[in-house]
């Protein structure tokens, strides 16, 4: 199987910025990082009514490790100077406007997180809106995962 092509200059660019590494090993499967945003997927939509902040960015980090079992299905990962941003950029680069929401999530997260005013407050629409991204994330995850080689 040869490297998924949509992306290759975007993510080549990424990797010389240091922005993603290359991994190798048990690094290298994404398959435990789908079951980790299962599990967080499902802690989401279990405390949505009682905790929608903490709901939100829970189906954030079920996106987010969706999108990083892709790249770690390639061999790659994010680094610490590319962060969550690097996961939204190869993301979009590689598999298209599906995964646009990832970066609308992100940014929500990032108020929710490090909020301008007092109090940010997450209204349930937005929970559950996270949620059913979050949802789709994941279905996506598990039909390119297996169609994935190294980069």
């Amino acid at each position: 199987m040869t490297r998924w092509p949509r992306g290759e200059v975007e993510i080549e660019q990424l990797i010389h910025t240091k922005a993603l590494q290359r991994v190798a090993g048990a690094q290298a499967d994404g398959t435990q990082l789908i079951e980790k945003a299962t599990r967080t997927l499902a802690t989401a939509a279990e405390i949505s009514d009682r905790d929608p902040d903490s709901a939100f960015v829970l189906a954030y980090d079920a996106a987010r490790y969706c999108g990083t079992a892709l790249l770690a299905h390639q061999g790659l990962r994010p680094t610490t100077a590319g962060g969550h941003y690097t996961v939204e950029v190869a993301l979009r680069a590689q598999f298209g406007e599906g995964f646009r929401a990832f970066g609308t999530l992100r940014r929500r997260r990032n108020e929710l997180e490090y909020p301008s005013v007092p109090v940010e407050i997450t209204t349930p629409a937005e929970v559950e809106a996270a949620i059913a991204d979050a949802r789709r994330f994941l279905g996506a995850a598990n039909v390119l995962l297996p169609q994935l080689s190294k980069f």
